[in-house]
């Protein structure tokens, strides 16, 4: 996911790379299904398969938490779960503001897993003065004028934007401005942000035209397997053109 500025080093405090940091939630998701199951132990190769990564890179990551298992056993569940839980700060209570109640902000509200994982919703916050008092997943919604002090009343550090793009910004400097210093942007925006404050962006349509790209190529794969071995590129060539000729423009962002 892309940030706003330039990323932190590639290693953290305990010298654990970003990437295994990224994958350490996958691997928390797999545990906690095998964990509801009251499976008590599982092997690298099944666990990795579970979280959608290779068993080495698995056993690797692993390594950074000080944790290898053991030979024909494999890994004890639960205490993985606690392992992960803690290095990922999940073992205390973090907090969270939403900045922005309409239709994704009310849905994020009403996710029922973040107090599950460690996080608590303090706070809805919408600028829309007909919003405030009212309640979205039990929780009134109040006024964008409280902001700074519903921040510094619960002592948030995470901040979630769901506003439009065109809001985001002045909301995430505000956000810093009182103390904020995680941000998770769904607002189809870059946010630029100061060095020591951490920005993930998720952008639902991206992802999808993303999705789009591979379902074209894979069409186009299998129409050049029908024609006799004729590429895609020698078959599409005149219908690329536009009406003079020149190639269209592509999808717009």
């Amino acid at each position: 996911m892309a940030t706003g500025r330039t990323h932190r080093p590639a290693t953290r405090s305990r010298g654990i790379p970003e990437a295994t940091v990224a994958r350490l939630p996958l691997y928390l998701r797999a545990l906690t299904a095998l964990s509801e199951r009251s499976v008590p132990t599982v092997s690298s190769e099944e666990l990795a398969a579970a979280a959608g990564v290779n068993s080495a890179k698995l056993r690797k990551d692993f390594s950074y938490l000080g944790s290898y298992g053991t030979r024909g056993v494999g890994y004890d569940v639960e205490y993985l779960v606690y392992q992960i839980s803690r290095e990922l700060g999940l073992t205390q209570d973090w907090p969270v503001v939403i900045v922005g109640i309409g239709n994704l902000g009310a849905a994020l509200a009403n996710y029922g897993g973040f107090a599950s994982r460690g996080f608590r919703v303090a706070a809805l916050i919408d600028a829309d003065p007909a919003m405030a008092g009212k309640p979205v997943a039990g929780i009134p919604v109040q006024h964008t004028d409280q902001l700074e002090t519903i921040i510094q009343d619960n002592g948030v550090s995470i901040g979630v934007i769901a506003t439009p793009a065109g809001a985001a910004q002045q909301v995430c400097d505000r956000l810093v401005a009182a103390g904020v210093t995680s941000i998770l942007n769904f607002a189809p925006t870059v946010l630029n942000v100061p060095d020591g404050v951490d920005v993930r962006k998720v952008d639902l349509s991206i992802e999808l035209q993303i999705l789009a790209f591979h379902e074209q190529r894979k069409a186009g794969e299998e129409a050049a397997s029908g024609d006799g071995g004729v590429t895609v590129a020698a078959r599409t060539e005149s219908a690329d053109q536009g009406p003079d000729g020149d190639v269209p423009a592509v999808m717009p962002a």
